[in-house]
């Protein structure tokens, strides 16, 4: 195994379609300096999942030039063709279909995809996350699997599996059941966006800890926060690290 750490920049909700090009570009260029290990997006690559906006994601994420995971977003289903969003939701990724809820096995960590989106439901907010059990089962199979490897295990999803304090109502249905399921099953943390609002939390269930760590955006979607993703370093002990970096505007 490498002495040196595995570093992941985790970015999430790009939003092709109302996406800051200046964050985009700043973004871009920090890859370009620092060459990561791997890009990990927490979805929401689109805002209304059309082919065009589709293609313009494909291209900036290739032109990145290191290896990409992607997880899908509420916004990344169809919006405008039902009968695509119910039977194929995700078959307009194009060039990043590989990268689709793909594993990413890096020296020092594993990247687990697990799928919190749904076509629809019926509450409000409908963009809200809800855990499917036989995903989160697909999901905790793999951690199962993996039980023997040294290397921490990140999941990486699009909603936040907790409120943003204990006590408030949880936005993401079942995810309490999959937060303290995950951690049972050997999470080190869990990676996240939708909120476009940065975090870095530990919280547990059971009396077993797992790490929150959510991304802002790259979109001009703000809610209290300017544009910014998370530079993610895991060293070969295992020592996760997580340095938040905000777009300064010129």
């Amino acid at each position: 195994m490498s002495a040196a750490p595995t570093r992941l920049f985790h970015v999430s909700d790009v939003h092709f379609g109302v996406e800051d090009r200046a964050a985009l570009a700043w973004f871009a260029a920090a890859v370009l300096a620092e060459r990561p290990d791997a890009v990990v997006c927490t979805g929401d690559l689109t805002q209304r999942a059309t082919h065009r906006q589709y293609a313009r994601a494909a291209e900036w994420f290739a032109a990145l030039d290191v290896p990409v995971m992607v997880q899908p977003g509420n916004h990344d289903m169809p919006y405008y063709n039902m009968w695509e969003r119910f039977r194929r939701p995700y078959a307009r990724y194009g060039m990043l279909e590989a990268a689709v809820g793909s594993e990413l096995a890096l020296a020092h960590a594993v990247i687990v995809p697990f799928d919190t989106n749904v076509r629809a439901q019926l509450r409000w907010p409908w963009s809200d996350g809800v855990v499917r059990r036989r995903k989160l089962e697909s999901t905790l199979a793999r951690l199962r699997a993996l039980k023997d490897d040294p290397r921490p295990k990140l999941v990486a999803c699009h909603h936040p599996l907790l409120p943003a304090e204990d006590g408030r109502r949880n936005p993401t249905i079942r995810g309490d059941m999959a937060f303290a399921a995950l951690a049972e099953a050997g999470a080190s943390a869990v990676l996240s966006g939708h909120v476009h609002r940065p975090f870095d939390l530990m919280r547990a269930r059971g009396n077993r800890p797992l790490r929150m760590i959510g991304a802002g955006t790259l979109s001009t979607r703000l809610r209290g926060a300017e544009p910014s993703y998370n530079a993610v370093t895991i060293d070969p002990a295992g020592t996760i690290t997580v340095q938040r970096r905000d777009f300064a505007r010129p």
